[in-house]
């Protein structure tokens, strides 16, 4: 059990960072809210909690319904040019400016 918590909490942490960052800042306020008997820290916390794990259910849901081609981007034409450009060289020779 000790060995598995640390590898999840990694996975889900590299998956989604940014609602993993909500969830910690959120635990760390409801932490210290309920030692230090600071209920609105504590209720800070949880709605922070509430929040991350909203994100990360929003973020999962725009995931899925994404169609593939959308996804996958394409940087190349999907053929070749016809012909090749042309080379960029000058036909006039400069003059120096000395």
């Amino acid at each position: 059990m000790n060995a598995l918590l640390p590898r999840f909490l990694k996975s889900m942490y590299r998956k989604e960072p940014i609602s993993s960052f909500i969830v910690i800042v959120g635990l760390v306020d409801a932490a210290i809210g309920g030692v230090g008997g600071r209920w609105t820290l504590l209720g800070f916390g949880a709605s922070a909690i509430a929040l991350g794990i909203l994100v990360r259910w929003l973020q999962s849901q725009k995931i899925q319904t994404a169609p593939i081609e959308e996804r996958a981007r394409r940087y190349l034409p999907p053929s070749s040019s016809p012909s090749p450009l042309p080379p960029l060289t000058s036909k006039k020779k400069r003059r120096s400016s000395y």
